[in-house]
């Protein structure tokens, strides 16, 4: 690709999430921040939302990474189809073993979940595509998140979701749910300060010494972009191919529109121009 050419140790703007590549900018360092003091508070459900490329996933990520000793993580990064198939993966991540009848199996993590609190352990679940779930396994989650002692929740949940489950939980039958969600975060689109700031730090943790992006494409990247890390990653990649392909060291705005006009969900621009480098 264009590692060598512009002597990077490794690509910049891989989609596949990375922690090594975090950059603690505002949205994703407040949500992380929120989580963990209201896990420290003993709060039982905590939502991180956002829309799609924003980082929910990474944001998981670092949160397994600097999750403090007591807690004991059950990650469940798919949704499960029903309410039953949600207390099953808990059961394995938990490694209890599964019941067929929903009472037998809440009764077992209950069990297992005081078992932990009585030797200073608390279960943390980290549930990616929250919005995907289904509202019996929504209303699992909600008995889930009741079991406790007199005096402290035995299950802490984290729910990391698009806006849409924000929209299911205002209606009224999941007002319980609702209610129960003591913490919210946000991740916002990066403005452009911040824009500038991350793709310069994933540069910079690639082993890029000189500069190859001018002010002027760093806005027409956060333009297109709107500000979402994932399609930031996608502009700046393929505009790098295209200086690569050029033999050119500076990525121009010839490179950057290339790379706007071959990104699905980049906002392009008002005005029309020519299709370049063969791109279509």
């Amino acid at each position: 690709m264009y590692q060598s050419h512009f002597g990077l140790n490794e690509l910049p703007f891989s989609l596949t999430p990375n922690t090594a590549l975090f950059h603690a900018l505002p949205p994703h360092l407040e949500a992380i921040q929120t989580t963990l003091a209201a896990l420290e508070m003993g709060e039982g459900i905590i939502q991180i939302s956002g829309e799609v490329g924003t980082g929910k996933t990474l944001v998981c990520r670092m949160l397994i990474n600097q999750l403090p000793e007591p807690f004991e993580l059950a990650y469940l990064p798919t949704p499960a189809a029903n309410g039953h198939e949600l207390r099953l993966a808990l059961a394995r991540e938990l490694a209890i073993q599964a019941e067929e009848d929903n009472t037998a199996l809440t009764e077992r993590l209950q069990h297992a979940l005081i078992t932990r609190k009585a030797v200073g352990k608390t279960v943390v679940v980290l549930l990616d595509e929250a919005q995907a779930l289904p509202d019996d396994a929504l209303e699992a989650l909600r008995l889930l998140g009741n079991l406790e002692t007199e005096h402290e929740k035995l299950l802490h949940i984290v729910l990391l979701a698009q806006p849409e489950l924000d929209q299911r939980l205002s209606q009224h039958h999941m007002r319980q749910l609702r209610q129960r969600i003591t913490f919210r975060a946000c991740l916002r689109p990066l403005d452009f300060a911040e824009t500038v700031s991350y793709i310069e730090f994933r540069l910079g943790s690639a082993g890029c010494e000189h500069v190859l992006f001018e002010l002027a494409q760093y806005r027409e990247i956060w333009k297109a972009s709107q500000g979402i890390p994932r399609l930031i990653n996608q502009l700046c990649h393929k505009a790098l191919i295209a200086a690569c392909s050029s033999n050119t060291q500076l990525v121009g705005r010839k490179e950057v529109l290339m790379a706007v006009k071959d990104t699905l969900g980049a906002r392009q621009p008002k005005w029309t121009y020519p299709v370049l480098w063969g791109w279509h």
